[in-house]
């Protein structure tokens, strides 16, 4: 019988320890894994910069003292640096429970023969849902009517014409980038009668429902009473939807962003709910977060904010979990990796 393989479990308050180490052993059995344990803190304490990596939790310390004879370390933020990789000689395999490895210096475990894997598209589901119920929130306006009830108002007022929000139902929707996300936030809107149009260079029309048209960004924007981003954040999409693109829009229309913030221009986007430009907009991801006090869209109106929690769903910590020891059982048994982020012994 082959010696249990000892592996690190570093998760935190989302992706938890006992959701890894059940995966693990419903993955690979519990005699094949010698577990160790380490909690990190986040969320209760924010994420950050650790050595040379960003959005880590924990420190090179305590993570170098748990990795010590651990071949496999399965985590979502713990730091996976040049000198936890210098002073870890054992490790071989670093499973990242996230849609992207940002907390691991991916040339740095090359060079010391580490394997790094993550967890592409675990969050897809729940931002796309996300996503619609902050559509759904801004264009029916539900927050303010729910604090108007809340401070004993009954505001009968909003049934006149002006003030009444609007439907999905008959309207056209723009989404900028039709991935994982964007795709299964199509398949809703067209299920709830709205005409869907989709920019995206890379989009294959054949995944996409039925009715659903490919356009070029321009004619999107023209066309578009609601526009949701989900495109990558990349040199060619930064700052794609500013003032001008704001302006094109047909008059009253709804913004919506739960992709990345670096693809909007936030002052632009407030101007424009000043002006009447936009109805409303609901937002997830900002240019700084988290959002300061002075920022411009504190002062703005009609807007549904909340704070990057598109992925934050219980489905979406089991599913991470279940990716990464699914990975951690593949290499195990000598199988090639799925989801692999940089090269190493296999």
């Amino acid at each position: 019988m082959e010696e249990p393989i000892q592996v690190l479990v570093a998760g935190d308050h989302f992706v938890l320890n006992r959701l890894l180490i059940e995966a693990l052993e419903a993955a690979g059995g519990s005699a094949a894994w010698r577990v160790r344990e380490l909690e990190l803190p986040w969320p209760h304490v924010p994420f950050g910069p650790v050595g040379e990596v960003v959005e880590a939790s924990g420190s090179e310390e305590e993570l170098i003292e748990a990795l010590a004879g651990v071949r496999v370390c399965l985590t979502q933020m713990a730091p996976l640096t040049r000198r936890v990789l210098r002073a870890c000689p054992d490790l071989e395999l670093f499973a990242v429970s996230r849609g992207g490895p940002v907390n691991a210096d991916l040339a740095a475990a090359a060079e010391h023969g580490v394997a790094v894997t993550y967890a592409p598209g675990r969050n897809a589901a729940s931002t796309a849902e996300h996503t619609l119920a902050l559509m759904l929130a801004a264009m029916r306006r539900i927050p303010q009517v729910h604090a108007s009830v809340l401070a004993g108002r009954w505001e009968s007022s909003q049934y006149a014409y002006e003030a009444t929000g609007l439907e999905i139902e008959g309207a056209t929707v723009g989404l900028v980038g039709a991935g994982a996300v964007g795709a299964r936030v199509a398949t809703a809107l067209t299920a709830l009668g709205a005409r869907v149009l989709v920019a995206d260079p890379y989009a294959d029309p054949a995944a996409l429902p039925a009715g659903v048209r490919v356009v070029e960004l321009p004619e999107l924007l023209a066309s578009s009473e609601v526009l949701s981003l989900h495109a990558r954040l990349t040199p060619e999409t930064a700052g794609l939807i500013g003032a001008a693109e704001l302006a094109a829009l047909p008059r009253g229309a709804v913004v919506v962003n739960c992709a990345r913030g670096g693809l909007l221009d936030y002052r632009a986007l407030a101007a424009a709910l000043h002006d009447g430009q936009l109805f409303a907009a609901a937002l997830d991801v900002y240019d700084v977060e988290p959002l300061p006090a002075d920022h411009p869209l504190r002062g703005a109106p009609h807007l549904v904010l909340t704070p990057h929690l598109a992925g934050a769903s219980r489905a979406v910590a089991e599913r991470a979990a279940r990716m990464v020891a699914a990975e951690a059982d593949r290499w195990r048994r000598g199988e090639p990796l799925l989801h692999r982020a940089n090269g190493g012994r296999p």
